[in-house]
């Protein structure tokens, strides 16, 4: 018995350990894909492919991963240009990622669709929150759309990316 203890003890420390690796290499990823395309628009933000890191660290890696991925990451580009939006962004693209995390169940691709779906509801209706307090309604209203189609091309490249990911990688990798 005490040999069964010890080895399930160890294989959660290992477990814990590829988690913490996984948000970190993750979140620097979901940094670098909020950066590297910057797409201006006329509220002054911009479009980023960060979403797409978002739900492959998700889809792929689970809800714990997704969410720090998520708020982390994006908060982290934020950082480097548009301080303003940190804490709102740590929250809303950390919920986006644990909610589609939370959906996703590995197995079917309605559920990879839904997860984008719900995880985009949120992070739309975050951002209109928040920009509707900064900028008043015909700013929160005007990146609405922009806000929608981020999400959708996150969705279309992203889910691809966890599927592909999810059939090549060993199973411990994945939640």
């Amino acid at each position: 018995m005490g040999l069964f203890f010890r080895v399930n003890k160890l294989v959660k420390k290992q477990k814990a350990a590829l988690q913490i690796s996984l948000m970190a290499i993750m979140s620097a990823l979901v940094t670098v894909g909020t950066i590297i395309v910057r797409i201006p628009n006329m509220m002054g933000g911009y479009f980023n492919v960060g979403d797409v890191m978002i739900f492959v660290s998700a889809l792929t890696f689970g809800p714990y991963v997704g969410g720090v991925a998520g708020g982390l990451g994006s908060a982290l580009a934020d950082f480097i240009g548009y301080p303003l939006f940190v804490l709102p962004t740590l929250v809303i693209k950390g919920l986006e990622g644990l909610i589609a995390g939370l959906i996703s169940n590995n197995k079917k691709l309605i559920r990879d669709v839904l997860a984008v779906i719900f995880a985009g509801v949120e992070m739309v209706t975050g951002y209109f929150i928040v920009e509707l307090y900064l900028f008043g309604i015909g700013g929160a209203i005007a990146e609405v759309i922009p806000n929608i189609a981020q999400i959708a091309v996150g969705g279309v490249i992203g889910i691809p990316i966890a599927l592909i990911l999810r059939k090549r990688l060993p199973e411990f990798f994945q939640h």
